[in-house]
């Protein structure tokens, strides 16, 4: 009998090979149909202690944890049992979020600043997340947690000197627009490029370690900033020192005109990516306050006991564009924001609060009318100090300093050249 032909027997009747490319589930037009996402009942998930081993709760990854339940109560073993004043003051801070971003859209709408972009609909992760951890903990954001700065008492006034680029402005007009920078209140400086917080993060945790502190490092990114290579070298570094860190994943489904496929959403949760490194994984339901408030917090203990670091994905959803430059509807169906099956933060609070008898609509107008008055004042001010396209806010040579401690010769010479060439232009300029 003749011996099989093996091209035949190994190829023949076998499919070509094909890739896969990830394709959203709604495009421009659909009608959207959220059914298949996977909401457990609220309290369903587990608790485990914080000194229990991460290989134990593995599950964490895969679910949700959820604590306001569908009549609005505060449910099941992650309840922080938080205080009515410190939940209406985490609904302030988040009803100012939303406000502050409304008016500062406008005001790029208006040619005031080059850039803007919105938290709406995300709010809880940046505030909650403040009023979990202590005020000494170092934040390292990504571009969408101004609920930190305005958490932890920023000035508003000085938030938007630095949109606006403007004379107040401490960073000088050197950073775009809602990149802020605020040691005051252990806030990073944001950078544009993609996750260089997290190793960032990982190496401020593992010095305050190293000396002996009590205070961690939390940061945060998007679940489309997970395919870069810096996101899995600070996984790394943080799983074999154990440091004292929080990594923050915040699935909001979308980046900027493509959809959580690409970062491998279809494949798993984000939350599983601690599996992998063998850390603490948790999935959160991101627009529900005293969820992420009581994952931060337990994380955060976690992090101060020596039991190493926590990753937590926060399941949410970009309500509007990525930024005032992006347009989604030219790629994701318009139904997408109202039929998102998680609801709004703020709404799903405060119908806490009232349920339980601690707060009502007419008390939340009032608050909201008000916290639009600040903002507006806010704004008022820090228009004093000069808007984009109104001449030069900053001394011009200062455009080189703040790189070195000190100057070197090159640049010496380049800051002398410019000064010549605008004197010889006869332009006006401002010396310091």
């Amino acid at each position: 009998m003749p011996a099989p032909d093996a091209t035949a027997v190994s190829g023949q009747n076998m499919p070509r090979l094909s890739l896969h490319v990830p394709e959203p589930k709604f495009r421009p037009g659909d009608a959207v149909d959220f059914a298949d996402v996977d909401v457990p009942p609220a309290g369903s998930a587990r608790r485990p202690d914080t000194a229990e081993a991460a290989s134990q709760f593995t599950d964490l990854a895969y679910t949700l944890v959820r604590v306001l339940d569908e009549d609005n109560q505060a449910v099941g073993p992650w309840n922080p049992q938080l205080s009515p004043d410190k939940m209406r003051r985490m609904l302030r801070h988040m009803a100012t979020v939303r406000a502050f971003d409304e008016r500062m859209f406008r005001a790029q709408r208006q040619g005031k600043t080059s850039f803007y972009m919105k938290s709406l609909g995300e709010e809880a992760v940046a505030v909650s997340a403040a009023h979990a951890l202590d005020a000494e903990d170092m934040c390292f954001p990504s571009y969408r947690q101004q609920g930190l700065l305005i958490a932890r008492g920023c000035p508003m006034v000085d938030m938007m000197n630095q949109i606006y680029s403007n004379k107040g402005d401490k960073l000088q007009g050197k950073q775009l627009p809602i990149m802020y920078s605020e040691k005051r209140f252990g806030f990073f400086s944001i950078s544009g490029n993609l996750t260089t917080q997290y190793p960032q993060a990982v190496g401020w945790a593992m010095a305050s370690a190293s000396k002996g502190d009590t205070k961690i490092a939390a940061t945060w990114c998007g679940e489309g900033s997970t395919a870069e290579g810096d996101f899995h070298s600070a996984l790394t570094f943080a799983t074999v020192y154990r440091a004292p860190v929080i990594f923050n994943v915040v699935n909001n489904q979308w980046a900027i005109s493509s959809f959580s496929g690409f970062a491998g959403a279809e494949a798993t949760t984000f939350a599983a990516r601690a599996v992998g490194y063998g850390i603490a994984g948790l999935r959160v339901d991101g627009n529900d306050a005293l969820a992420v408030y009581a994952a931060t917090a337990w994380a955060a203990e976690r992090a101060r006991t020596n039991a190493g670091p926590t990753l937590i994905e926060h399941f949410t959803y970009r309500t509007e564009g990525h930024s005032t430059s992006d347009d989604p509807t030219q790629y994701r169906s318009a139904g997408e924001p109202t039929a998102w099956p998680l609801g709004d933060p703020i709404t799903r609070l405060k119908d806490h609060l009232i349920a339980i008898g601690e707060w009502d609509d007419e008390q939340q107008a009032a608050m909201d009318r008000e916290v639009a008055e600040q903002v507006k004042a806010a704004q008022k001010e820090a228009e004093k100090n000069g808007i984009l396209g109104h001449g030069l806010h900053q001394p011009l040579d200062t455009l080189f300093d703040g790189v070195f401690e000190e100057m070197p010769w090159h640049l010496q010479e380049q800051r002398q050249q410019m000064i010549d060439e605008e004197t010889a232009s006869g332009r006006p300029w401002d010396r310091k």
